[in-house]
């Protein structure tokens, strides 16, 4: 409870620092239960929050706002995120505060895993607020980290586990993104709260959905959410930390016992 303290009182510093002073401030990475707060936060407190197609489109019409949040993690789909604080002069592409890491190991070594990567960043004394994804391929990784931390890693940075690395700076828009794999899961449920969606989208019981919900695991449109009864509608997007992700892409009609045809996409 003190560090969710602690984080909402420095979201706080940081907008105010963005509307007083009209400058550009932002926090270090935020996990999935940090950006649900966060978000929260700047509902209650009418702070507007734009993805990157909303301020185009305001942009082109004039219509930023003074200061504006973006929750940004170097691509669209990511699972860490800073939150930014931008005066309506100001966009992340023209002054990017993140940069890659593009680490390649030798040919023929053992293959790495995202923990391989992680826990050496971690052994150099690295605080996971510093790092974003890590988008971990068979012959390497992208490591997406804060722009002011790269030359620590370029220098420092030279194994995981026992492999030797090579590595290279990069920009954001040379990121290399793995393809998704995507599954469609047809279903019925008897209706569209949550703990029957995420039984349905993730393979789980009734049961053991409505623990993880209650758990404080799963996000809806990446806000926590812990009633086991809060409807889902139609495009929502749900998380369970540890699983993955899933789209509520259709509502259809009812079957002859009365239950919601739904279709599911997961990845």
């Amino acid at each position: 409870m003190k560090e969710d303290n602690f984080l909402l009182g420095q979201i706080e510093d940081k907008i105010a620092q963005c509307e007083n002073k009209y400058i550009v401030t932002s926090t270090g990475f935020l996990d999935s239960h940090q950006q649900s707060m966060a978000r929260i936060y700047c509902r209650k407190n009418h702070v507007p929050v734009f993805d990157r197609a909303a301020e185009q489109t305001a942009a082109s019409e004039g219509r930023l706002p003074s200061c504006r949040v973006r929750f940004y993690g170097g691509y669209d789909d990511a699972e860490r995120v800073i939150l930014i604080n931008l005066p309506d002069y100001a966009f992340v592409e023209d002054d990017d505060p993140l940069t890659v890491i593009r680490a390649a190991a030798p040919a023929g070594s053992r293959v790495l895993t995202h923990r391989d990567y992680l826990g050496s960043l971690v052994g150099l004394g690295i605080k996971r607020d510093l790092l974003g994804d890590i988008l971990v391929r068979p012959d390497g990784a992208d490591i997406i980290v804060l722009a002011d931390i790269a030359d620590f890693i370029l220098m420092n940075y030279c194994k995981a586990g026992r492999t030797n690395l090579s590595l290279e700076q990069v920009p954001v828009t040379e990121l290399i993104v793995p393809e998704t794999e995507r599954k469609i899961i047809t279903d019925t449920v008897a209706s569209l709260r949550l703990d029957n969606i995420v039984a349905s989208a993730f393979g789980l019981s009734r049961g053991k959905a409505a623990e993880a919900v209650k758990g404080g695991i799963v996000f809806v449109n990446h806000v926590e959410v812990t009633k086991t009864d809060a409807p889902v509608s139609e495009g929502n997007q749900i998380t369970l930390r540890g699983k993955g992700k899933a789209r509520l892409a259709e509502i259809g009609g009812r079957s002859r016992k009365d239950r919601l045809y739904i279709q599911i996409e997961r990845y």
